[in-house]
């Protein structure tokens, strides 16, 4: 059974930064595709980065491109994503996800596999 363990959330000061990671277990990820996704109160879970567990592509929602950074370590199991330059906006709970699959999804319906979620606060 897949699980996925977020951790890395808390409280940082406009323009600080934060690495979030997902503990990845259950399987072997190849052929799946990694996501990250945030919510904020009132509001539906958006897309915030995706990369393919085979290879190096990644793809960005265009509010964190050029501030974030989604990586993996086959070693660990275990997804990354490094966020810089930070925004209140981006104050959310962020959620790790996982499909098997070849293409690019970027709604909360197409992955099969979630997180608990951690809590990130931006404010000063």
């Amino acid at each position: 059974q897949v699980q996925l363990v977020e951790s890395g959330g808390g409280l940082v000061q406009p323009g600080g930064s934060l690495r979030l990671s997902c503990a990845a277990s259950g399987r072997t990820f190849n052929w799946y595709v990694m996501g990250w996704f945030r919510q904020a109160p009132g509001k539906e879970r958006e897309f915030v980065a995706a990369l393919k567990w085979s290879g190096d592509s990644t793809y960005y929602a265009d509010s964190v491109k050029g501030r974030s950074t989604i990586s993996r370590d086959y070693a660990k199991n275990t997804v990354y994503l490094q966020m810089n330059s930070l925004k209140p906006e981006d104050t959310a709970v962020y959620y790790c996800a996982a499909v098997q699959g070849t293409g690019w999804p970027t709604r909360a319906y197409e992955y099969d596999y979630w997180g608990q979620g951690t809590q990130v606060t931006v404010s000063s």
